[in-house]
């Protein structure tokens, strides 16, 4: 076992270092393959969070509850496809047969082993090619405890809206105890010396309380149409999809 890992290693030190041409058709094929799969998928949500989590953690309960939630209210649920977090936010969505429990699953060195809560599962070989597709279909991001990965993808969305890369998109942070000491150092550090804006800041919601995200990504809903709309994009299959599904679940604004 330790012998394959090493053999897996060497392979991707490989790849990277060396200017490989055949990497480039490698990562055409990641980007190919997630437009295809995901490009019609109805409201999505994107959940984050530790692979280290088991069955028992209050962090694998309540991502598995907010799944549940959301997929009652029509939405899709996507991961990263592993253990941990992103197996109970499938979970949560797995038992709703009309919506998609989406898992993107990354090939590594010491092999993620895919999650068995998946309607939709893709196998990709680079983080950056995953990670795109793990936000590009999304109108919401909710970001559960986790590790150096999950914090990447954390502050990769907060750049992302930063630099309007996208928008209207919504993230909530969960587990108010656990993030407060990071939020707390990015407004005395970044906020407070003018690294970042007040708007930047503001968008990161730090919450518990389930039912509000669930609440605010209903309500996105109808801000992205008007977004999409006050760009002449009211044609586009996404508008159009959007406006069914609010008509479908009777979403109005308040």
């Amino acid at each position: 076992m330790r012998k394959k890992k090493d053999d897996l290693t060497k392979k991707y030190i490989k790849e990277i270092k060396s200017a490989d041409v055949w990497s480039v058709f490698k990562i055409v094929a990641d980007f190919v393959k997630g437009f295809d799969e995901l490009g019609e998928l109805g409201p999505t949500v994107t959940m984050f969070g530790s692979s280290r989590a088991n069955s028992d953690s209050i962090f694998y309960k309540k991502a598995e509850e907010l799944s549940s939630m959301l997929a009652q209210k029509g939405f899709n649920i996507m991961t990263g496809g592993g253990p941990g977090v992103m197996e109970a936010a499938n979970r949560g969505a797995f038992k709703y047969k009309d919506v998609e429990s989406i898992g993107l699953n990354i090939d590594l060195p010491f092999e993620q082993i895919p999650n068995k809560y998946t309607t939709t599962e893709l196998d990709f070989d680079y983080f950056f090619s995953r990670k795109v597709m793990l936000v590009k279909y999304s109108i919401g991001y909710v970001i559960f405890p986790g590790g150096y990965g999950t914090l990447d993808e954390l502050f990769e969305a907060l750049t992302l809206i930063q630099t309007k890369k996208i928008t209207g998109v919504k993230i909530f942070v969960v587990g108010v105890e656990y993030y407060k000491p990071l939020l707390d150092f990015v407004e005395d550090k970044l906020l407070n010396n003018g690294m970042i804006s007040s708007e930047d800041f503001k968008q990161i919601r730090l919450t518990d309380d389930l039912q509000h995200v669930v609440n605010e990504l209903e309500a996105s809903i109808l801000e992205q149409i008007e977004f999409l709309r006050e760009h002449k994009l009211e044609d586009t299959q996404y508008c159009k999809t959007l406006e069914e599904f609010s008509k479908d679940k009777n979403i109005e604004k308040s």
